[in-house]
């Protein structure tokens, strides 16, 4: 998530009304205020937010399990809750190395709170900012090895690069610095479900003075994964990105998904 440089506790920020939705402890009145206002233009936000985390969940595991994967690059990686990251990842082999990105003075706090690796491998935090990659990468070099695999978490996100063009420039130049065999993953609130109520609430959301978002179609999201391989089955509602059992309910939500590797 995008936030403000300094610690703000009279402005709402994405991060805390998305933690806010979850069922978390760390946000503030005015996220609580901006959110329930957002619920009343968008009451299913919550199951999105939901499916989200259960799709982030998802696809650490296949990375991790299936892909053999064992760095990861988690940009935007907002307030920890249960099952993030660093933990889905070294609960298949604890010598992971992770690294989270956010540049919210409270997720930086929490961060170093929660934030707490097994000691065969690595998880840490860095401040960064989306619209710098370049900083991002050598920050990231310092506990990562880039020149091996990398699977590059962008959930939540690039919808804070307004321009598209930019937005897709941001993933080429992360993907450029990594090698073959890694991974990108994306997801990205759309235009695809209440289309027309998600919206209004973006624009609302605009309005509070903090950092702001956009809404993308289906077919813009696909030229994120122009320069990799999209894994099947392609760029789809976050609850429908290979499900299993334990996830229920697959309804269709305003967040779109998916992976691809890089060739």
């Amino acid at each position: 998530m995008i936030g403000s440089s300094r610690f703000r506790t009279d402005v709402s920020h994405a991060a805390r009304i998305w933690n806010y939705w979850l069922g978390g402890m760390g946000h503030y009145p005015v996220d609580a205020e901006v959110g329930d206002r957002i619920l009343s233009l968008v009451p299913a936000l919550p199951r999105s937010a939901v499916a989200d985390r259960r799709f982030l969940a998802r696809s650490v595991r296949y990375l991790a399990e299936e892909a053999g994967v064992r760095q990861f690059l988690d940009i935007g990686t907002g307030l920890p809750t249960t099952d993030n990251t660093h933990e889905i990842a070294q609960r298949v082999d604890p010598s992971c190395r992770i690294v989270c990105v956010d540049n919210d003075p409270l997720v930086f706090a929490h961060a170093h709170a929660l934030l707490d690796s097994a000691p065969e491998g690595a998880a840490v935090f860095i401040e960064g900012d989306v619209h710098d990659p370049e900083a991002i990468l050598r920050d990231a070099a310092e506990t990562l090895d880039l020149s091996r695999p990398v699977a590059i978490t962008m959930l939540g996100i690039l919808n804070f690069v307004m321009r598209t063009d930019e937005a897709v420039s941001v993933v080429r130049r992360l993907l450029d610095a990594v090698p073959s065999g890694s991974y990108l993953v994306v997801s990205h609130p759309t235009t695809e479900v209440d289309g027309e109520a998600m919206t209004k609430a973006v624009e609302y959301w605009n309005g509070q003075g903090t950092a702001p978002m956009t809404l993308r179609s289906r077919a813009e999201l696909l030229r994120f994964f122009e320069d990799v391989e999209l894994l099947e089955p392609g760029v789809v509602t976050c609850s429908r990105w290979r499900p299993d059992a334990a996830d229920g309910d697959t309804a269709e939500v305003t967040h779109f998904g998916g992976i691809g590797r890089k060739p």
